[in-house]
């Protein structure tokens, strides 16, 4: 039911059935300036309220006389113990005044689903109410004890604090890496945010020069004896990192073995940058304008602008970036030029589309840059009638994957698992997702200078047929 009632400017409410519940809501609306209105037929109750300079009058709230007196309220709560009274309320309310606001007082989901059927437009679970506070006491205190463990394990530091992204670092990564090298400047600890492998997407680059986020590429780094505490930042392995690791936090479980003095792992986020966010809260500190944006870009980019596994923490975490992101910024990073070498690869990956149904698969030959695959998948995604798309070309006698779908019946990194897992290696989410495999695996030729255009040309039919055999996928059903 729809009252087009706006609670908040809302100043008269009655109140029906006033225990312990009842009163604890009398005193914050009082409190607020409130006009509330009593009823309750316990006269004793009745009485005190008084005492108390409450407006309170006795009646039985399941009479017709209880709904007269209150029929010029606007909103009506209806928190008596008994759910049954609160059943036969809200029917001598609805019969009598029609259009008022009713909040009504349940005690499991089946009375619930009664009080919603009797007219209650808000129907409130005490119980629930007090898992939900209890959780979110919980979920405060863990965080505060996490970020005093935290605070401790930084300021213990001697020499500098090596901050560690993914190998090939994405949004996610890098902001969440910002946001921990912020706390670490607002303890007092000089850090350098480190990466393995290299910076290869567009927008990936883009974001770093915007923001003039400084990243050290571990290669280069020729005294590494200086850092005493090292931390994974959304990175799951340590592989070539010859650190020991003490602080570890991600939103997926690690693919390795680690025993770190601190951990804060959390699968029910979707970014580590909803997790950063938080803990930049909880450290009360002043965030810059560079973090807030690195951040609400990491989020929006880890759950697509909110349009994949998007959690209630994560719209919370974004509401606090915003006003401080530069979204100018923002906007050049989602939209950067293109570089020759992409647009190479994603009019090589047009010319050789093979579409079958809504799915698109394409070899795009021999890249340099395969970050230009996913931007070639994503750019394909855009065509008519195409709901999923893959991109391979080989490099470094690699065949490298990349395959984008907004088909929400298609968890395309399962597909690629499922197709490349065995042979090769697979990751990936629901939406997007990549693979790497052997160019030889295929044929069993040993790779040489004389044999890589036969080998391309060998494997070629074998992975799309491979990949349209995973999708599920009858080839021949449509050509483009």
């Amino acid at each position: 039911m729809s009252t087009g009632v706006t609670i908040s400017s809302i100043s008269d409410y009655a109140i029906l059935g006033c225990g312990s519940v009842g009163f604890a809501v009398v005193e914050d609306l009082v409190d607020q300036g409130k006009d509330v209105l009593i009823i309750d037929r316990d006269e004793s109750r009745v009485e005190s309220l008084r005492d108390q300079d409450l407006d309170a009058r006795r009646a039985d709230i399941r009479e017709p006389e209880a709904a007269e007196l209150i029929a010029d309220r606007s909103v009506v709560l209806i928190l008596a113990s008994d759910v049954e009274a609160n059943k036969q309320a809200v029917t001598q309310i609805r019969e009598t005044n029609g259009d008022q606001f009713i909040v009504a007082r349940a005690s499991d989901p089946v009375s619930g689903d009664e009080l919603a059927d009797l007219g209650a437009d808000i129907v409130i679970n005490p119980s629930t109410v007090i898992a939900d506070s209890a959780l979110r006491a919980l979920e405060s205190g863990e965080l505060e004890h996490n970020a005093a463990t935290l605070a401790e394990i930084l300021t213990d530091t001697d020499g500098r604090f090596a901050i560690v992204t993914q190998s090939s670092p994405d949004p996610d990564s890098i902001a969440s890496a910002g946001a921990l090298q912020a706390i670490a400047t607002h303890l007092g600890v000089e850090s350098d945010i480190i990466y393995l492998g290299e910076i290869g997407h567009q927008e990936n680059r883009a974001f770093v020069n915007l923001l003039g986020i400084d990243l050290h590429q571990w290669d280069d780094i020729e005294d590494r004896s200086v850092y005493d505490t090292v931390a994974l930042v959304d990175h799951g392995s340590a592989e070539g990192l010859e650190l020991d690791i003490d602080i570890l936090i991600d939103h997926y479980e690690p693919d390795g073995e680690f025993d770190p003095a601190f951990a804060d792992i959390r699968p029910n986020m979707s970014s580590t940058s909803t997790i950063m966010t938080k803990y930049i809260q909880e450290f009360d500190m002043n965030v810059t304008e560079e973090v807030a944006t690195a951040l609400l870009y990491g989020i929006r980019a880890e759950t697509l602008d909110f349009k994949r596994d998007t959690t209630p923490a994560d719209l919370t975490a974004a509401a606090y970036l915003y006003p401080f992101a530069n979204h100018d910024t923002l906007e050049q990073v989602e939209s950067p030029s293109m570089s020759p070498e992409t647009l190479d690869v994603l009019a090589e990956a047009i010319a050789n589309r093979d579409v079958q149904g809504s799915h698109l698969v394409s070899n795009a030959g021999y890249v340099r840059d395969r970050e230009a695959l996913m931007q070639a998948a994503s750019h394909l995604l855009d065509l008519e009638g195409v709901t999923t798309t893959a991109v391979f070309g080989v490099a470094e006698e690699t065949i490298f994957l990349a395959a984008r779908s907004k088909d929400i019946r298609m968890d395309v990194g399962s597909v690629l698992e499922d197709a490349y897992g065995e042979m090769g290696e697979a990751a990936g989410h629901s939406t997007q997702a990549s693979a790497e495999i052997p160019l030889g695996i295929f044929t069993g030729i040993d790779i040489s200078d004389d044999t890589r255009d036969t080998l391309l040309s060998l494997t070629e039919e074998a992975v799309k047929r491979t990949l349209f055999d995973a999708m599920g996928v009858d080839e021949g059903s449509n050509g483009n």
